[in-house]
């Protein structure tokens, strides 16, 4: 954020009304600071005030989304160069080309095939979002066919790539509200393609000759009012985009470069011969800084290292990955069966569910809230103790659903058993396994 706590306080109503959840303005401005409250929440802040305020918090690159439906990608919004600084915000778009000149079922065999790609991941499903229709005819009403079929088809948000102003005119009137990007405004048609991004409030990506270029086209585009671009600033070797886009990242970031204050686009299927070498080039890609990466295809066996690289850089550093505190069932317990208990911090969640779920065993899982600690961590933090633990199994309902009387804790918790057993009364504490690997074999003995 621009402002300081104390630029931000200057512009509140100073009334100390606590309405916005803490006790006075000022800790609500350094809130606003730090960036964990939003403007929203003070109920007398002045209209002039948000303008302001509003203003001094964009981020230096603009956040634009592209697409609709069950898949829109929100690219741009970054505020750090580094993700220890802070975080990223927005993941990288990973999308796929399709072609004017393949056949109908062609495209609705590759649509299919990518739609299976989703994998399911600590709780979230990981999938790609994005399809780049390319004219490679100048055939206006193939592209059209194209696009409406992608769009009529499939839950994917889509590019339009052509170069052509009457092509691409005909790819945005395929189906309206589905917000694709427009690919690309060049030297040569810059007026005709910001004119259809106008009319159609579609986002605009322009493509430079390189950067200084970029910079003119980019300035050219919001003189005319236009706010969502993407940047492609023309490199096609691996070296250079590399280059261009840590030149554009810090340009915006650091110089604070308003001209190159947008998410980029780049293309790894124009880089590289195989796929192998387009997946090496979109790794780098994820890592630094590219908003939207377009493949030539997606195949699982280079698809899912994406994702997963994505998913752990686009993860909050200062924010552990949790689950929900509750009563999880595995394997359709009844009442008689045993109950575990282990943290919220979502991969020991998974971790240890897995195991529960592939012992066969109908067990009883309990999740204790410990903020997203791991069981030896909340346990040094006072999270993961046997009072609390014990007010815990109390309150849950477990009590309601099972008439066992016997828990189970993790082996790396075995010094808290003694609490536990004092918090609980009439409760037997087992403890259970230090490792996940071990849970299989231990609730199979206890099942015999």
């Amino acid at each position: 954020m621009a402002l300081t706590g104390i630029e931000i306080f200057k512009l509140l109503p100073k009334t100390n009304c606590k309405e916005c959840g803490v006790p006075t303005c000022l800790a609500f401005a350094m809130n606003l600071a730090a960036g964990k409250a939003e403007l929203s929440a003070c109920p007398y802040v002045s209209e002039e005030a948000k303008e302001k305020l509003a203003e001094a918090s964009a981020p230096p690159i603009r956040q634009l989304t592209v697409g609709y439906g069950d898949r829109p990608v929100k690219v741009g919004g970054e505020t750090v160069l580094y993700r220890h600084e802070k975080t990223f915000f927005n993941p990288t778009g990973l999308a796929a080309l399709l072609t004017t000149d393949m056949d109908a079922d062609t495209v609705d065999m590759k649509l299919r095939k990518w739609d299976t790609f989703q994998y399911e991941r600590v709780g979230l499903n990981l999938r790609p979002e994005l399809v780049a229709v390319k004219d490679t005819s100048g055939d206006a009403g193939k592209f059209e066919t194209l696009a409406k079929q992608v769009a009529d088809t499939s839950n994917f948000s889509y590019i339009l790539m052509s170069e052509d102003s009457d092509v691409m005119a005909a790819g945005i009137k395929a189906k309206s509200g589905t917000n694709p990007l427009i690919y690309a405004a060049t030297n040569n048609n810059f007026e005709k393609m910001a004119k259809l991004a106008e009319e159609s409030k579609c986002p605009l990506a322009i493509k430079g000759t390189n950067i200084d270029n970029l910079i003119e086209l980019s300035d050219k585009a919001t003189a005319m009012g236009l706010k969502d671009l993407v940047l492609d600033s023309g490199a096609r070797s691996i070296k250079q985009v590399y280059e261009d886009q840590i030149a554009i990242r810090r340009a915006a970031l650091l110089a604070k470069n308003k001209s190159l204050g947008f998410p980029t686009i780049s293309f790894p299927f124009e880089m590289a011969e195989t796929l192998e070498q387009e997946t090496l080039a979109a790794s780098m890609l994820i890592a630094k800084y590219g908003s939207i990466v377009v493949m030539s295809d997606f195949d699982g066996a280079s698809l899912f290292p994406l994702l997963l690289e994505r998913l752990n850089i686009y993860t909050d550093p200062q924010r552990p990955m949790v689950v929900t505190q509750g009563i999880y069932e595995i394997n359709n317990p009844d009442e008689n069966s045993p109950i575990c208990i282990t943290s919220n911090f979502a991969l020991t969640y998974f971790i240890v569910s897995g195991e529960i779920e592939g012992s066969k065993v109908p067990t009883w899982l309990l999740i204790i809230d410990t903020e997203g600690l791991s069981v030896m961590t909340a346990w040094a933090a006072g999270k993961f103790v046997g009072d609390a633990l014990g007010i815990f199994i109390k309150k849950c309902g477990i009590i309601d659903k099972a008439k066992t009387r016997k828990i189970i804790i993790p082996g790396y918790a075995a010094s808290i058993s003694g609490d536990l057993e004092e918090e609980l009364g009439d409760w037997e504490v087992a403890i259970g396994p230090r490792e996940a690997a071990h849970i299989p074999a231990y609730l199979r003995q206890l099942a015999v």
